[in-house]
């Protein structure tokens, strides 16, 4: 049975690093994006970082630029962009694609584990998006496919995808359920 720990990334610095090296941990997979209306969730991923870590939490930071051409700039400029502006310390993977024929192969298991729900109906941009959406492709909700920048994977401590979140979630009820799942152990 496939596990994300079968899973390598690239890191910025263009290092094949493999999954493997964060076995029992729980793990947020989120594809980022610099110039996006999500943009400051990267505070919230931050905070979250600082004060799970200790506990066995790590965040997996793949910057896209699939969406609206919102992760413009190289991976290092990316980086450097996070570090200045919201001080995050959790590794960042280089830019690649979530959706589509170069979708990284992480990406095609992580969808095949938990399709799209639906965004968060208390978020007000959620109904923008089911617009803007409905526009392009009326079928967009029965697909698994990536709808937007800061969609995220929660990962257990045994390598299980047990949640997708979507970026319209609050984040404070998405640290409540990372914390949940490290209590779990």
């Amino acid at each position: 049975m496939t596990t994300i720990y079968d899973f390598s990334l690239t890191d910025t610095q263009g290092n094949e690093v493999s999954l493997a090296k964060y076995k029992g941990k729980v793990l947020l997979v989120v594809n980022t994006a610099t110039r996006c209306g999500f943009t400051p969730q990267y505070e919230a991923l931050e905070e979250m970082y600082r004060n799970m870590r200790a506990e066995g939490f790590e965040i997996i930071d793949i910057p896209c630029n699939q969406f609206g051409n919102q992760a413009p700039g190289s991976d290092e400029e990316i980086a450097t962009f996070c570090r200045i502006t919201f001080g995050t310390e959790f590794p960042q993977f280089k830019k690649s694609d979530v959706n589509g024929e170069s979708e990284l192969p992480l990406y095609t298991w992580l969808k095949s584990k938990k399709g799209f729900e639906g965004f968060d109906k208390e978020n007000s941009l959620s109904p923008r998006l089911e617009s803007m959406f409905d526009k392009a492709d009326p079928d967009w909700r029965s697909k698994s496919d990536i709808k937007w920048n800061f969609t995220k994977f929660l990962i257990d401590r045994n390598g299980n995808v047990i949640a997708r979140i979507e970026p319209t979630k609050d984040m404070g009820k998405v640290a409540e359920l990372v914390k949940r799942t490290l209590e779990a152990k």
